[in-house]
C-alpha cells in the first residue's frame, strides 16, 4: 500500500527568509517582531519528477486569437456595471467593506437572482443557514433553489461544487484549511485559502464571490497577496448611519478601475441607484457661499459632485485643514497657491472641504473647483447652481488640461447647467456645445476669481 505523504509547515520570517519549525515572536535572523508566517513545505521531489514539460513555444504577439469571456447579469445593474458589464465566468471577485455596510445582503440579493436559473451555493462562515434564511425572507427573497452550507473548513468546498456555477464565501478571514496548524483568519491561512479557491475557479470555470474583512485603516485584512490574486476588488463604502452606499473598483481585469456603483440601502435590501443627483447635489446650492458643482470622471461614467467648503477664524495656533473626499496634500497645495498666486489670506483660517455623497476624488480635475469653492467662501459670495467647474491647477497658477472635457461638458447639458468653467486648452474640443451651454475658458486661478466674484 502506497504511504500518504504527510503535509509539514513551518514558519517563514517574512521580512529576511528565516526559517523555523515552531512560531516565534521576534525572528532569530533579523531581529523583527510578529514576522513569523507558517507556510507549506512541500517533500523533496525526485529529479524525474521535477523535470519540466513545456505546454508550447512563445508566439508573435500578431498570432495570439482574442479569447471571449462570457458574462452573465446580477440583475442589478449597478453591480454589474462596476464589474464591467456583468459576472465573467470563472472569474474570483472580492468585496471588502466594513462591519455591517450591507456586503452579505447585496450578496445574498444577487445569490437569489442568480439562483432562479442557475446553481448558486452560498459558503456561509460566519451565520447559520437559518440566520441566512432570516435574512432572506426579510428581504422578501425568492430563493427556495439557493444552496446553503454553514462550515468553516474549505478542504471540503470542492465536494459541494458539482455543477455550481457561482459560489459565495462568506468571508476569507472565517475559514481555514487542515493543511495549517494556525488559526483563521491569519496570513498563511487567507492566503492557502485563497490559492485554493483560485485554482478551483480556474480550472472549473466556478465564479467566486469573497467577502473581505477590512482593518481599522479601511485595507483589507491579510496578505497583500489575497489582492493580487484576485481578478476583481470591490470597496463597499458608506455611513451606517446613512442609506446611500458606494461600490469602487480598486482592481478589475475585465473591466475599467475606479468604476463606481451607488446604492441605496432600504428596508427591502439594497436598491440601485441611477440618478445621482440627489446623492452628489445637495438642494440648497448656489444659496450659500463655499460650494460648487464639478463634473467628475469615475471609471467610465461622469457624475456631477459638489464640493462644498467652510472657512472659519481658528482658535488655535495652527490652523486646521480637513478634507472630506479630497487629497489632503492636494488641499494644502491648492492653499499655497491660493495665497501665493490669488493673495487669499488662509493663514489664520480652519479649512473644511468636503465631497458630498461620501465620494472620493482623485483626479486632478477637481482643483479648479476646490479653488473656487475656497474663493467663494473667502468673498462670501455664492456661485450660481447651474455653473460647473473643472480643470487641473498648477503651481504658478495656470490651468492645465484635463481629459475626458468633451464628456465632462456634455454632462453637464445633459444635467441642465447654464455655465460651465473649463481650462482654455481643452476650449477647441468643446466649441461645438457653444449653442447649448455657456463655455468660459480659463487659463489662470485670477481668471476665475474675476470672472465668478469681481464682476
Amino acid at each position: 500500500m502506497a504511504k500518504t505523504m504527510k503535509t509539514t509547515t513551518e514558519f517563514i520570517c517574512s521580512d529576511c527568509g528565516a526559517s523555523s519549525p515552531r512560531w516565534l515572536g521576534r525572528c532569530p535572523s533579523c531581529g523583527k517582531f510578529n514576522t513569523m508566517i507558517e507556510e507549506i513545505v512541500k517533500p523533496a521531489e525526485t529529479q524525474t519528477a521535477r523535470k519540466t514539460v513545456y505546454g508550447g513555444r512563445a508566439k508573435p504577439l500578431s498570432q495570439i486569437t482574442h479569447e471571449s469571456y462570457n458574462r452573465t447579469s446580477s440583475g442589478i445593474s449597478e453591480f454589474d456595471n462596476v464589474l464591467g458589464g456583468g459576472i465573467v465566468s470563472g472569474s474570483l471577485v472580492l468585496i471588502g467593506g466594513d462591519p455591517g455596510i450591507g456586503k452579505s445582503t447585496l450578496l445574498t440579493q444577487i445569490a437569489s437572482i442568480l439562483s432562479a436559473d442557475k446553481k448558486v451555493l452560498y459558503f456561509s462562515a460566519e451565520e447559520s443557514c437559518s440566520q441566512v434564511k432570516l435574512r432572506a425572507e426579510r428581504l422578501n427573497l425568492k430563493s427556495d433553489e439557493l444552496l446553503l452550507i454553514n462550515e468553516t473548513c474549505i478542504d471540503g468546498l470542492e465536494n459541494e461544487l458539482d455543477g455550481v456555477e457561482f459560489c459565495i464565501i462568506d468571508s476569507i478571514q472565517a475559514v481555514y484549511t487542515e493543511d495549517l496548524s494556525s488559526s483563521a483568519g491569519s496570513v498563511g491561512q487567507v492566503r492557502e485559502c485563497a490559492t485554493k479557491l483560485m485554482r478551483i475557479a480556474k480550472s472549473r470555470g466556478i465564479t467566486f464571490f469573497i467577502v473581505g474583512h477590512v482593518t481599522k485603516e479601511g485595507a483589507l485584512a491579510g496578505p497583500k497577496v489575497l489582492e493580487h490574486i484576485m481578478d476583481t476588488v470591490l470597496y463597499f463604502e458608506g455611513e451606517n448611519q446613512e442609506n446611500f452606499r458606494i461600490l469602487r473598483s480598486v482592481k478589475n481585469r475585465f473591466g475599467n478601475i475606479q468604476e463606481v456603483g451607488v446604492f441605496e440601502m432600504t428596508g427591502e435590501g439594497i436598491i440601485p441607484v441611477t440618478d445621482y443627483s440627489g446623492v452628489f447635489l445637495s438642494e440648497s446650492r448656489g444659496e450659500e457661499s463655499g460650494s460648487v458643482v464639478t463634473p467628475a470622471q469615475t471609471g467610465a461614467r461622469c457624475m456631477n459632485v459638489e464640493i462644498q467648503t467652510l472657512i472659519s477664524k481658528t482658535s488655535f495656533g495652527t490652523p486646521r485643514r480637513m478634507p472630506l473626499g479630497i487629497d489632503y496634500n492636494k488641499l494644502i497645495l491648492l492653499i499655497a497657491v491660493l495665497e501665493k498666486r490669488c493673495g487669499l489670506n488662509l493663514s489664520s483660517s480652519d479649512v473644511y472641504v468636503n465631497a458630498m455623497g461620501g465620494i472620493k476624488l482623485g483626479e486632478p480635475s477637481c482643483d479648479l473647483a476646490v479653488c473656487t469653492a475656497l474663493a467663494s467662501a473667502y468673498y462670501g459670495k455664492p456661485v450660481d447652481k447651474f455653473t460647473a467647474v473643472f480643470g487641473e491647477v498648477g503651481l504658478t497658477g495656470e490651468v492645465r488640461a484635463v481629459s475626458y472635457c468633451e464628456k465632462r461638458v456634455a454632462e453637464c447639458v445633459k444635467m441642465g447647467f447654464k455655465k460651465v468653467l473649463v481650462p482654455a486648452k481643452n476650449m477647441k474640443s468643446v466649441v461645438k456645445y457653444a449653442d447649448k451651454i455657456s463655455i468660459v475658458p480659463i487659463l489662470y486661478v485670477n481668471t476665475m476669481i474675476k470672472t465668478l466674484f469681481k464682476d
